[in-house]
């Protein structure tokens, strides 16, 4: 983990100080910076990291348009650091393709603890390798696990980090009901800080990827007052 690569992008060079410095005690030892969403596209572009801080308030764009961007050319997952507490800029952030979304102020531990996490799920995906089973076909979608991809109908579909992680999670366990709670902590694994709209919009993102009406699903349903489940065969349109 601490020889993952990491990229932060704020224009407060003072928060930044303050994250490497952090973060280097905790042992990382490649951690960049970035303070415009030029410099940010210009590094990824040259360097492959392993997860990407990302400030909102970006003096050249938006933040929610350079993690559009980033999409185009990284899959790692992306944390956004921000002032913006509006619930609308959360679930933003997390449908154009966040991971997770921290508000200012904040604790630097948590943001910290938060990025461990993430490289942790990361690294525990790539490492857990079930021989007997590396694509997961469900007919109109299959999930290549040690490839990372994800076709739908025949093409190939881009599936962000966490994303994947969340549908190889449910394709590991067809037909089986997990409360919002336990998905967190499976894919997220800081049970104690997680809410349940993360899960609820990385669900709504899969179901626009796999699912031929979004709104009505036929694959990742809903049970309520217990969970979500995916099922092995596509549930029938009700007559």
């Amino acid at each position: 983990m601490v020889d993952s690569r990491l990229l932060l992008v704020d224009d407060e060079t003072g928060l930044l100080d303050m994250l490497n410095y952090l973060l280097t005690k905790e042992g990382f030892k490649h951690v960049s910076f970035a303070t415009s969403a030029k410099e940010a596209l210009d590094r990824v572009q040259k360097t492959d990291f392993d997860l990407i801080v990302l400030d909102i308030m970006l003096p050249d764009l938006d933040g929610f348009e350079l993690c559009r961007r980033l999409r185009e050319v990284t899959i790692v997952p992306i944390l956004f650091l921000t002032a913006r507490t509006m619930d609308m800029d959360k679930i933003m952030g997390l449908t154009i393709g966040g991971d997770d979304y921290i508000t200012k102020p904040f604790n630097p531990l948590e943001v910290v603890a938060r990025i461990k996490a993430q490289l942790r799920r990361q690294s525990l995906t790539k490492s857990q390798r079930a021989p007997d089973k590396e694509v997961y076909d469900f007919g109109a979608f299959q999930l290549f696990k040690q490839e990372g991809r994800l076709m739908v109908n025949g093409q190939e579909v881009s599936c962000p980090a966490k994303e994947f992680e969340l549908l190889l999670f449910l394709c590991e366990h067809p037909n089986q009901i997990f409360s919002i709670s336990h998905i967190y902590e499976q894919i997220w694994g800081l049970e104690s800080i997680g809410d349940e709209n993360t899960v609820m919009v990385h669900i709504r993102r899969l179901r626009q990827k796999i699912e031929k009406n979004p709104n009505d699903p036929k694959w990742i349903i809903n049970i309520r007052g217990m969970g979500y489940k995916l099922l092995s065969s596509p549930k029938e349109t009700d007559k």
